[in-house]
């Protein structure tokens, strides 16, 4: 069962939801968004957080879209295969929107707060594909997140995705690692994993507030 004042309470009415995104490069202005990948997070009984539902869209390039072969090369997507089930941004992105609004509202949380192994990079792309396709509703915090880069950074001593999920003492398959929904899957991990190494510290502090 979902812990929901707990959530709310714990975020500071904020509800943190892992995303994930692959694209075809590094300029969120002018390079695709290829895939998409949102993780939805509970808590328990006992005040602990944990992976839940993950939602996945392949992504069809916008219009004028750059695609570097470079990035492509790392991601090991072919946006133009014929029997690859990619949808229009503002389609794919509208969907994941939906299912986070309903979490949010689950949880008795104010809105969504975006989590990503460096936060800002995701954050960018779905913020330049939410302003193309004209989207009013935008469930997520436009500038903050939580990066978990920093967090592993701080917690593991380890900033690489990968290596952070090896100190933190779970299985990296290396052959996943690239697609939108493995990379955030294990992320919410890794997150989950910070933030439960200090549940304890959390509750105390509220105890004295």
């Amino acid at each position: 069962m979902t812990n929901e004042a707990g959530m709310a309470d714990r975020f500071r009415g904020f509800l943190p939801v892992v995303v994930d995104v692959e694209t075809g490069g590094f300029n969120c202005k002018t390079d695709a968004l290829l895939e998409v990948a949102a993780v939805l997070l509970e808590m328990d009984d006992e005040g602990l957080l944990h992976r839940c539902e993950t939602i996945r869209y392949h992504v069809k390039p916008f219009a004028g879209a750059n695609l570097e072969p470079a990035s492509l090369a790392v991601n090991g997507i072919d946006p133009h295969h014929p029997l690859r089930p990619a949808i229009d941004e503002k389609d794919a992105l509208q969907r994941v929107f939906r299912e986070v609004r309903r979490s949010v509202k689950e949880n008795r949380c104010s809105r969504a707060i975006l989590v990503g192994h460096n936060a800002h990079f995701d954050l960018g792309f779905v913020n330049e594909a939410i302003a193309r396709s004209e989207i009013k509703r935008n469930p997520f915090h436009p500038f903050s997140c939580f990066d978990t880069a920093t967090a592993c950074g701080i917690a593991f001593g380890q900033t690489v995705l990968a290596r952070a999920v090896v100190a933190a003492g779970l299985e990296w398959d290396e052959s996943q690692a690239h697609s939108a929904s493995y990379d955030a899957e294990m992320t919410a991990e890794v997150f989950c994993e910070v933030v439960n190494r200090y549940r304890d510290i959390f509750e105390a502090r509220r105890r004295l507030d």
